[in-house]
């Protein structure tokens, strides 16, 4: 790259991150923490609705950005990934690692959580290797004081020689003396000593030997006895960050070489070897954190943590966690249903009142007939079907989700099922990005971005699609009413409508179990990795915050990619339906064509053709198929189940159709959405392909297995 200078390689970080700043005085804030310590509430409460949200350059982290006014400056807040480390052994960790060295940032404020201070004083310390320009957020006091332990701020502020504020982010309190200690890091107002950090005689004595040659080939525009280390390592992502953002090839650097040959020699005749250094560096650092702790936390009896203990005997037992886990799961289902009924109605009522003013202004301007059929019947009646079916049901499930995760109660989750997905060769966290998927498949691909294994997270991928979405709900609702619970009549029928459903959602877990463990040990081989699983305290849910996170983040994020894909969808659906060569349209047949394999699989062409057409959303299934069976040249809804089937029976349904169409529809192709997701996701056609290919791979087989057991035991 040849970079002569500091300033050059931040420009090029600056702008793969598009920060803008709106004068030269404008100061950039890092937030750095470790999960679960409310460094979203600093972030949220700092900048409020005055933030975006995007990806980091080349990677699958997310990146949020807010500005705040302090004093007479403008600060521009980049909320950095949460990480536990900045030793690059993930994903997040590279990110964090890297825009605390090459970001140019003026201050870097650390989140940690006063309930656990010792285990986040890890990621300060390693910080402060780094910068100098640190100031430490000491969070959550409010539950360190209800838990019974103290802090004491100033104590720690002088044993790290930074200044340290404590807060409570979620009330807003002490975030003004936050950012007034922000302020006057960032203006050069306040000088620093951060705390040196000493390590073993030989690991000192090798940094000796190397940092004078980093120091003179960087020119100090990185702490040069933080790289020095990390050489030591032989760590090859920050070897691919220094060349990418200061220009730096240790390779063009023979003397560098040399030395730092000598230096991992020395070691290794002290009995540190380069695989063993890690493990001294990272002992003294906890040794470090927990003298600090020592000598700045107090506790107030021998009750701390007593609460969250009994309560996670229950909710992580294995009598109890599992079950207490599908029910929570099952009332958030039911409330998300029976919720949406309602304000769906009215949106489609309203979005269809739309349409009816549309058509006025298509004949009041005097427009050809085809024109207004492809862009209102066509166009706007799928957006209008896509936006009343989905957006509700998603407004109701992501606060739902959001308010678990809130409460701490989602890595519980994880913990549960981790046996569940060892077994299978994947990764527990899989567990949260599978809940996920419920509420939105789209929404569970992003959620993938917690697992850091590229190997794992490419399995959680590709088996997201299992687990149905509310877009299928309506389908495997209306066609367990009719075709399961139809046959019991009676108190029963809501009964077995119920247990048909449940039945649908626990195969849909058992697919992506088995589906997982076979991409396992076939094209994605590999073992499980280990992880540490963090059971956060429970905490007070903050309601407000909850419903604008989900809305924002998640509800309207997806949506707005479904509505990109449905519009034009729903062009290519008209088309076919009115298209006729010889008396036929052409959906009639494409139907005609996949018949034979539709009767196969125990359905019938235009079923294969409603779930191809449906693509581009998963609720547009039963409207296409109804239009299908009657004809008709635009997409319908029949105001009764009871209608619905007199239409399904006279075109040759019966219970095994019914049966072999819900099994299809928990497993098929996931929707044009959430393959979109997958490709930038993954950054690879070939994945999206395979996310495509497997699940309805899976359904096929399925289905003709089902299909045709019925029919050779005679049961149809």
């Amino acid at each position: 790259m040849g970079l002569t200078n500091q300033s050059t390689g931040v420009r090029l970080l600056e702008t793969e991150l598009k920060i803008v700043r709106s004068s030269p005085d404008d100061k950039v804030i890092a937030l750095a923490g470790n999960p679960n310590v409310g460094k979203s509430t600093v972030f949220n409460s700092l900048t409020g609705l005055n933030q975006h949200t995007g990806n980091w350059p080349g990677k699958t982290v997310t990146n949020a950005q807010g500005r705040h006014r302090h004093k007479d400056k403008n600060f521009i807040l980049v909320d950095i990934p949460g990480t536990y480390s900045l030793m690059a052994n993930s994903v997040e960790e590279e990110v964090a690692r890297d825009f605390i060295c090459f970001g140019n940032a003026d201050a870097i404020v650390v989140v940690t959580d006063a309930t656990c201070l010792e285990r986040n004083l890890n990621l300060v310390l390693q910080t402060l290797e780094i910068t100098d320009k640190v100031v430490v957020c000491v969070n959550l006091i409010d539950e360190a004081k209800r838990k019974k332990i103290n802090v004491n701020c100033s104590e720690l502020s002088k044993i790290l020689g930074i200044p340290v504020v404590p807060t409570i982010a979620r009330n807003y309190l002490g975030l003004n003396e936050l950012m007034d200690a922000v302020y006057d890091i960032a203006d050069n107002r306040t000088v620093t000593n951060p705390v040196k950090i000493i390590y073993d005689e030989p690991i000192e004595k090798a940094i000796e030997m190397i940092q004078p040659e980093v120091l003179k080939t960087l020119g100090g525009r990185i702490n040069s006895r933080w790289v020095a280390l990390r050489l030591l390592e032989n760590d090859p992502s920050l070897l691919r960050s220094l060349d990418k953002y200061l220009g730096f090839n240790l390779a063009d650097d023979g003397e560098l070489v040399r030395q730092l040959e000598s230096a991992r020699d020395y070691l290794t005749e002290k009995g540190i070897p380069t695989d063993q250094l890690r493990d001294k560096i990272v002992t003294r650092l906890v040794r470090m954190a927990e003298d600090i702790s020592r000598k700045i936390i107090t506790f107030e009896g021998k009750v701390y943590g007593n609460f969250d203990r009994k309560i996670d005997r229950v909710l992580t037992s294995r009598i109890f966690g599992i079950p207490i886990m599908l029910g929570l799961l099952a009332l958030i289902f039911w409330i998300t249903i029976e919720g949406a009924n309602v304000p769906s109605g009215m949106l489609a009522d309203f979005l269809f009142s739309i349409e009816a003013k549309l058509t006025e202004l298509f004949t009041q301007a005097g427009s050809p007939q085809w024109l207004h059929d492809i862009l209102v019947l066509g166009m706007y009646r799928t957006l209008a079907w896509v936006v009343s079916v989905m957006l509700p049901p998603m407004a109701i499930f992501f606060p739902l989700f959001t308010l678990l995760e809130d409460l701490g109660y989602l890595p519980r989750v994880a913990f549960n099922l981790d046996n569940f997905f060892k077994r299978a060769c994947a990764h527990g966290k899989q567990a949260l990005t599978m809940c996920m998927g419920f509420g939105c498949n789209a929404a569970g691909v992003i959620g993938c971005r917690i697992i850091n294994s590229p190997r794992e997270r490419l399995i959680a991928i590709i088996t997201n699609a299992f687990v149905p979405c509310n877009g299928r709900f309506p389908t495997l609702i209306a066609l367990s009413t009719i075709f399961i619970g139809g046959t019991a009549g009676g108190a029963f029928k809501s009964l077995y409508s119920t247990l048909a459903l449940t039945a649908i959602v626990l195969i849909g877990i058992f697919m992506t179990l088995l589906v997982s463990r076979i991409l396992s040990k076939t094209i994605l081989k590999g073992l499980p990795s280990s992880f540490t699983l963090e059971l956060p305290p429970y905490r007070r849910p903050q309601v407000g915050r909850i419903i604008v996170r989900s809305i924002f983040d998640r509800t309207l994020f997806v949506l707005g990619r479904a509505v990109a894909i449905a519009a034009p969808a729903g062009m290519v659906i008209w088309l076919m339906a009115n298209i006729n060569i010889g008396g036929a349209s052409l959906l009639s047949y494409a139907a005609g064509f996949l018949d034979p394999f539709g009767k196969m699989i125990g359905m019938d062409g235009y079923i294969l053709m409603a779930f191809i057409l449906g693509l581009p959303a998963n609720e547009i299934v039963i409207p296409v198929l109804i239009m299908s069976y009657m004809s008709s040249g635009s997409m319908l809804e029949l105001e009764e189940l009871e209608d619905l089937r007199r239409v399904l029976e006279a075109n040759g349904w019966t219970w095994l159709t019914g049966i072999c169409v819900m099994l299809f529809s928990l497993m098929h192709f996931p929707c044009g959405t959430t393959l979109w997701t997958i490709r930038k996701e993954t950054q690879s056609m070939k994945w999206a392909l395979a996310s495509f290919a497997i699940p309805t791979a899976a359904g096929i087989i399925i289905c003709f297995i089902v299909a045709n057991a019925a029919r050779i035991l005679g049961l149809v």
